[in-house]
């Protein structure tokens, strides 16, 4: 499998020194919504990122959570920081449904409930927002269309009227600025033109966040005075 994130990747000794960010920030979109290129761009700002957060520690160490399990336990979280700043990531439903169905066809063997292999909280985010182990066809482009726009429905009410979230759509030009503007970085660049993200996970390709090397990135299973503990929260259903 061929990752295009060594391409993008800077050497450790090229990193930027650590940025200061008042607040936590949580990407709440979807997979395959760009949540890699963000938490690269990130990284690349100066940010501490986890692309994946399953300890207490990994998320008090990171600016910045995305992915699993914040695109399901974003009320939770909401709750547990209350100073956070949400980002939720849009990508019309023609690209982001096969996008999906290629994830799932590689994923859904080690997201298995009892046999795979993939981290607990991993599975029942996953299983909390596409319901996987409840469908015979995960993977069915009707019930991915239904899951995408229950999410994105629940995210938009849910954070209706305030002023920690933002919606993106990271394909559009100057999305990068927009997401610097509103966590509150200073990026000299962002007066002198609209940046973009990086271009990351396109097509078929599923890159690794472990082939991304850089200091400011923090381990989803980081141990702490806890050792490796989650947050003490429960999901309730939201699915009939």
């Amino acid at each position: 499998m061929t990752s295009k994130l060594t391409e993008v990747s800077t050497s450790p000794q090229a990193a930027k020194p650590k940025a200061a960010v008042a607040n936590k920030v949580f990407i709440i979109g979807l997979p395959r919504t760009g949540t890699t290129s963000v938490s690269v761009a990130l990284l690349e700002q100066g940010l501490t990122v986890a692309h994946q957060a399953f300890t207490k520690q990994a998320f008090m160490l990171a600016d910045a959570v995305s992915d699993a399990p914040c695109f399901s336990d974003y009320q939770q979280l909401d709750k547990l920081f209350p100073a956070a700043k949400f980002v939720y990531l849009d990508r019309p439903l023609d690209k982001w449904i096969p996008s999906m169905q290629m994830l799932l066809g590689r994923m859904l063997v080690h997201l298995d409930k009892k046999s795979g292999r993939f981290h607990p909280i991993m599975k029942r985010s996953f299983q909390h927002s596409f319901k996987i182990w409840d469908m015979a066809e995960p993977a069915d482009a009707d019930h991915l269309r239904r899951c995408y726009l229950t999410h994105q429905q629940q995210v938009s009410e849910y954070f209706a009227g305030r002023d920690n979230f933002i919606s993106l759509d990271i394909s559009q030009t100057g999305a990068l600025t927009q997401l610097l503007e509103f966590i509150g970085l200073n990026n000299p660049l962002a007066s002198a033109k609209k940046l973009d993200f990086p271009q990351l996970n396109i097509g078929r390709n599923v890159a690794s966040w472990d082939e991304y090397k850089h200091p400011n990135k923090v381990s989803a299973n980081a141990s702490g005075p806890e050792r490796r503990q989650f947050f003490s929260y429960s999901l309730e259903t939201i699915y009939d």
